[in-house]
């Protein structure tokens, strides 16, 4: 079992920045990699970010050049860095890992993000 913790989200101003974070303990050693997903109100959950465990990152086209996601290993905490927000990133932020080649999918409980015009 991994659990993930959240924390970061919160309300900002258009053009302003926030630093997400996600802890994750228990079994991390199987841990192949970790992203950060976001969900608006009545949309489907989408991914964000992603980073494997050789460090490869992934980055949704809408984020690309504003987001930054990067992690601390001695900390077993990934961080999604957000910077020139929009108000079209307001949305519930999760982090999620997938361990043992997939066939374990984790998820945290979500961090608000408001990003006011």
């Amino acid at each position: 079992q991994v659990q993930l913790v959240e924390s970061g989200g919160g309300l900002v101003q258009a053009g302003g920045s926030l630093r997400l974070s996600c802890a994750a303990s228990g079994s991390i050693f199987g841990i192949n990699a970790m992203g950060w997903y976001r969900q608006a109100p009545g949309k489907q959950r989408e991914l964000v970010a992603a980073i494997t465990s050789g460090g490869s990152t992934n980055y949704a086209d809408f984020v690309k050049g504003r987001f930054t996601i990067f992690r601390d290993n001695a900390k077993n905490t990934v961080y999604l860095q957000m910077n020139s927000l929009k108000p079209e990133d307001t949305a519930v932020y999760y982090c999620n890992a997938v361990a043992q080649g997939g066939t374990y999918d984790y998820w945290g409980q979500g961090t608000q993000v408001t990003v006011s015009s």
